[in-house]
């Protein structure tokens, strides 16, 4: 850490001094009198110097929840007259506000008392701490036992729709389910308009008094159904930190990197990434695009990008159409690229384990080209040589792209290759969250798509899998959570759903101007040797 210079006319010991002070030390006993009227002058200059720079100083109207800034004195004091130092109560820096990468930090004075999850004594981050979510830690431990009486309720009615289903392949709702799904309904309709005119003031009197130092009032800003709900995965993701600290991945003097500077997009991180420790305790990282350099400094980074010459990942471009291109990349060859990646996906992707050993895969990184460069929207790894023929081992859309359609190019781009090399693939286990999702909406719409087309009366899953190049496994999965699957007098029967059919073809009606589909003409793509 870099020492803090000391500023002009401050003493060690942290109490204010003018500049003449240093002349008074080794005054004799004689000149007392003379000395003692010239530190009375020095006393009220420095006293009106720091009273000038008080008023004018932008933080010193800063509430920090009812302390106040200790008053210093002027006058010099020797180490044998210091009294003792009172332990003050733990700090934590909230970033207010940034200009040309650096950060202006406003401390407030927080208890360490008490945890949002309501199952810990002390909290050693602001995502943990009750009163910056506006509760005291009676109330989190009151909020932690009712939602554990929630979960055994839970649990227990999951046990009991076990026992109730006699056939593994039903998959409809139960009563119990539905009855839940009219209750969430009914709980959103009594969600208010709008706020009141004395709410309105009452959260801007709050957001006055405490600006960023604690979260804004949400109530009656969604119905309460949805307010508990995100309360819930507050809490979950308190208690989730809470175990990286005690697993040693977050230490209590290091945080974890917080935001990213990637290109002209500041990123807010999900998860935890090895970055080397010197990085990771900065709480901010500088990236360039292109070759995913992480620097400490905006300074570094400017530097970096006026001598950078990398425009797009190395490699070779496989697809193009439009401003779209996917670039294959060897983790053999590119060897620093592929960890740079994998290390910046985990800052996005909680099941990720692979960070360092990039050789036996191939990384195919999709970007958007301008007249700057090719920006990385996404990519997915391979192995080459799956012996459960898996088409995907990771994947991943950065944040600014997603819900844009990017993410289902890249799952159909997989499946194309698998085409293309005459194999029918899968993804690796186990998926990210949105990840599932993904996968998910993804075959639904191929099967939707394959059965619009069908015109035969018997259809059979080998030849859907051979056709679109997924794994009968996942068919079978998605046609049951579609109540397309049924068994009836012996035999596995396919429903075609007309109207899930109507749906998808409208959806498709309204994507129809939108070029984010792939092209199997634009690929320029042979097997790798081996595969």
């Amino acid at each position: 850490m870099p020492r803090r210079k000391r500023n002009a006319g401050s003493s060690s010991d942290g109490t204010e001094d003018s500049d003449f002070s240093t002349d008074l030390e080794h005054t004799d006993s004689s000149e007392s009198d003379g000395t003692s009227r010239r530190s009375a002058r020095v006393t009220r200059s420095s006293a009106r110097l720091s009273q000038s720079s008080q008023d004018s100083s932008p933080v010193r109207n800063l509430q920090s929840f009812g302390t106040e800034e200790p008053a210093y004195s002027t006058r010099r004091v020797t180490r044998s007259q210091q009294q003792p130092t009172p332990v003050t109560p733990k700090k934590y820096p909230l970033r207010q506000t940034r200009s040309s990468g650096s950060e202006t930090e406003q401390v407030v004075d927080f208890s360490d008392r008490g945890h949002l999850t309501g199952k810990h004594e002390r909290h050693f981050s602001i995502s943990g701490c009750p009163l910056y979510h506006n509760l005291s830690a009676d109330e989190c431990k009151v909020r932690a036992q009712s939602r554990d009486k929630q979960i055994e309720e839970r649990m227990l009615s999951h046990r009991q729709d076990d026992n109730n289903r006699h056939a593994t392949r039903h998959q409809a709702p139960t009563e119990r389910q539905l009855r839940y799904k009219e209750k969430v309904a009914e709980l959103r309709k009594k969600r208010n308009s709008g706020l009141s005119k004395e709410q309105k003031e009452k959260y801007m009197e709050h957001r006055q008094t405490y600006g960023n130092t604690r979260e804004p009032l949400l109530e009656n800003l969604t119905s309460e159904y949805d307010l508990d709900l995100f309360r819930r995965a507050q809490a979950r993701a308190s208690e989730d930190l809470e175990k990286l600290r005690l697993q040693g991945q977050i230490t209590e003097g290091s945080n974890m990197i917080k935001t990213i500077a990637f290109g002209r997009y500041e990123l807010d991180t999900w998860y935890h990434s090895p970055y080397p420790e010197e990085y990771a305790r900065l709480g901010r990282l500088y990236m360039c695009e292109f070759c995913l350099k992480y620097m400490k400094s905006q300074t570094i980074l400017r530097r970096h990008m006026a001598k950078c010459v990398w425009k797009h990942p190395p490699g070779d471009e496989i697809y193009r159409k439009g401003s779209v291109s996917v670039f294959e990349v060897d983790g053999k060859k590119n060897k620093i690229y592929c960890q740079n990646l994998c290390l910046l996906a985990k800052l996005f992707l909680d099941h990720k384990t692979l960070y360092y050993d990039v050789e036996p895969f191939l990384f195919y990184v999709m970007t958007e080209a301008d007249n700057t460069g090719c920006h990385l929207i996404g990519y997915f790894s391979k192995e080459k040589n799956s012996f459960l023929n898996y088409n995907v081992s990771c994947i991943l859309t950065m944040p600014q792209y997603m819900r844009q359609g990017y993410g289902k190019m890249l799952i159909d781009f997989s499946y194309l290759l698998s085409k293309v090399e005459e194999k029918v693939g899968s993804p690796e286990r186990p998926l990210s969250d949105l990840g599932l999702i993904s996968y998910r909406s993804y075959w639904k719409e191929v099967l939707l798509r394959y059965l619009h087309n069908f015109q035969g009366k018997e259809i059979s899953i080998k030849e859907i899998s051979q056709e679109t190049a997924v794994n009968p496994v996942d068919i079978v999965s998605t046609l049951q959570a579609l109540q397309m699957l049924k068994y009836w007098k012996g035999k596995h029967l396919v429903l075609k759903r007309q109207d899930l059919i109507d749906e998808w073809i409208a959806k498709e009606a309204k994507r129809s101007n939108s070029n984010k589909t792939m092209d199997p003409s634009c690929l320029k793509w042979t097997p790798p040797k081996g595969t």
